[in-house]
Parts: structure tokens; sequence; C-alpha cells
């Protein structure tokens, strides 16, 4: 018998409108973690309160509720209160990356960003 343990490979949702931005982060990312997918901030926390991931990354800028609204709920939601957030947006202005943090996220990250980028801040939060 192997004495390795088969390390658990962590669940990430990623929450965007465009659908062809969570293919690029699947492509960069299904070797670290188990990913899934939502297209609106509604179905993000249908989603987390369903089967809580381990991270979410977070679209700022989504119709309907947005990143910030979104993460707000996210965190005043007793089960998902816990699960760490990145926000990922091109709104890069200290204002809005100071909104992000307000709203409750664990981190921000400014697009376009490089895979190496993006994984030393969820490194640092999960």
């Amino acid at each position: 018998m192997s004495s390795l343990i088969k390390q658990k490979i962590q669940r990430m949702l990623v929450v965007d409108d465009e659908y062809f931005n969570y293919e690029i982060l699947k492509a960069a990312l299904a070797s670290k973690f188990d990913l899934s997918y939502a297209d609106s901030g509604k179905s993000c926390l249908a989603s987390a309160v369903a089967e809580a991931p381990d991270i979410i990354l977070l679209d700022v800028c989504m119709p309907g509720l947005d990143g910030y609204d979104t993460c707000r709920l996210l965190k005043h939601t007793p089960e998902t209160k816990n699960i760490p957030i990145v926000m990922i947006s091109g709104l890069e202005s200290p204002q809005e990356q100071q909104a992000g943090f307000d709203a409750g996220c664990d981190a921000y990250v400014v697009k376009p960003f490089s895979v190496a980028v993006l994984l030393e801040q969820i490194n640092k939060i999960v």
C-alpha cells in the first residue's frame, strides 16, 4: 500500500456572465481545482448554498446582482459567509478595489491578470 494520501482537489466556483472567461480560467486552473460555473450573482448564491465551494472567483461587472452585491450577500449568509472570495475585475481604481474589500472579498485581482498572480492571491487565502 502506498503511504501517500491523495490530496483533495479544492472546489472553485467561477462566477462570470461571460462564459468565455470561465473557459479561460478552466483551461488554466483545471489541474489544481475542480471548477464549476455560475453565470450570475443569483445563480452563484443558489449554487454556493446548495454545495459550498472552497473558494469563489467573482466577476464584479455583471447584470442584475453585480459582484459587490453578490459578495455582500454571500458574506451575510450563514452557509456561505466563510467561503473565501476573490473578486476579478477590469475596474482597477483604488476606490473600486476598496469597494470590493468593503463588500467582503478576501482578494481583488485586476484584469488582465496572469495565472501566476491569480494563484498567488488564491494561495494566500485558501
